[in-house]
């Protein structure tokens, strides 16, 4: 094997890439703080039992494991950062009131969420804890969409889901205990023939749960899915609480293009509790963000908080984006004039490239077009257009 060959799903980014993802990062990160967001930075690497604590299974398996050389205890590369905000939320600010914090890292993947993803992603989000009201959500998901819009992505589409929905039913009847990650992965991929199959292996399950799984794949499409909802779903308390709660989403979001999928679970993570939402694009084969309410997760780490938030990738959101611009840039001759130093220092300090080659040396960049150039003349060192 080429030593230089790299692990599946893993990937170099290149120069003019790399910049392009490093100006979303800095753009966002401000839009973030004209919010009164405050940036935090926690570790790569963290015990494993703190890094999964009040979170699902399915990060579990996404999280690479390792042994603490210092303490022999396991670790965990952290596949999700969400957590670890919580755990600062909790642990260590432990303010009063609404707290809001935003954050910017890399996060590894065991395992790629899908074929056509990659296993480490540069993960940026913002998360409020505090607020229980609906405020919040609103507050999140608009941040979202200027998000994606900093980016230059048009016409995202928001899609809306509460895991009450399918929580309540596994609270109501008791034939599905046991069934819940097998359900979820069923309804989330709309599987239908896969639903009827696992509903015909539990005889105790009651005919308005039933009537209900049956219902749910095809439970989506635009806010009039609410109403039919109404009509085929159990009249529980959590499910009315549920509907009402994306109805006032709908309601208070005009504008938005909104979408409903009640049998789409989310981010898979485990640890959602209200309302949760995707963006999609024309132009990605997945959501490029991924949000929602996750109320109660830090009360591992010793308090319990109202909590919304949302993340997204900055490497998969540039990779969909049309190539960046190549930006203008000065070409100049090594040499150990002095004036020449003054010269190079004066044209950068006023925010121009300029890029020194030797004679003989090719041109050859990816981020910078070389239209002008440097040179002696009688009046001192002095820049002139290239010619085409």
């Amino acid at each position: 094997m080429s030593i230089w060959l790299l692990p599946e799903n893993l990937a170099d980014i290149l120069p003019a890439e790399a910049r392009r993802i490093e100006e979303l990062r800095r753009k966002l990160l401000d839009l973030y703080r004209s919010y009164g967001y405050e940036l935090v930075a926690p570790p790569l690497v963290e015990y494993l039992d703190s890094l999964l604590s009040g979170t699902g299974s399915d990060l579990g398996l996404r999280t690479c494991k390792l042994i603490d050389q210092l303490s022999g205890r396991t670790l965990g590369v952290r596949a999700d950062i969400t957590p670890q905000i919580s755990r600062i939320d909790a642990h260590l600010l432990n303010r009063e009131g609404v707290t809001r914090l935003c954050y910017c890292g890399a996060v590894l993947h065991a395992r790629p969420a899908d074929v056509l993803s990659d296993r480490e992603l540069l993960q940026i989000g913002a998360e409020v804890y505090g607020h229980p009201g609906v405020e919040a959500d609103i507050e999140i998901i608009r941040m979202a969409f200027e998000s994606v819009k900093q980016a230059g992505v048009t016409q995202a589409r928001l899609d809306l889901n509460h895991p009450g929905v399918l929580q309540a039913l596994f609270e109501a009847d008791p034939a599905l205990q046991g069934q819940e990650e097998e359900l979820a992965l069923l309804l989330g991929t709309k599987d239908a023939p896969g639903i009827e199959s696992l509903c015909a292996s539990l005889p105790d399950l009651r005919d308005d749960t039933l009537a209900a799984l049956r219902a749910l794949p095809f439970l989506y499409g635009g806010p009039d899915v609410l109403a039919r909802a109404q009509q085929v779903l159990p009249s529980l308390p959590r499910i009315q609480a549920a509907l009402a709660d994306l109805q006032t989403l709908i309601r208070v979001l005009p504008g938005y293009d909104i979408s409903i999928d009640l049998a789409d679970k989310g981010s898979g993570y485990g640890y959602h509790s209200g309302v949760v939402f995707s963006i999609y694009a024309e132009g990605w084969h997945d959501a490029l963000v991924r949000g929602g309410r996750y109320d109660g997760i830090g009360k591992v780490f010793g308090r319990e908080r109202a909590a919304t938030g949302f993340s997204l990738d900055l490497r998969k959101l540039s990779t969909g984006l049309p190539p960046p611009p190549l930006t203008r840039a000065i070409k100049a001759p090594w040499a150990d004039d002095p004036a020449l130093g003054h010269a190079l220092q004066a044209l950068r300090q006023e925010g121009h490239v300029v890029i020194q080659f030797g004679a003989d040396e090719s041109v050859r960049t990816d981020e910078f077009h070389i239209d002008r150039e440097l040179v002696l003349g009688e009046q001192g060192w002095q820049v002139r257009e290239l010619a085409h």
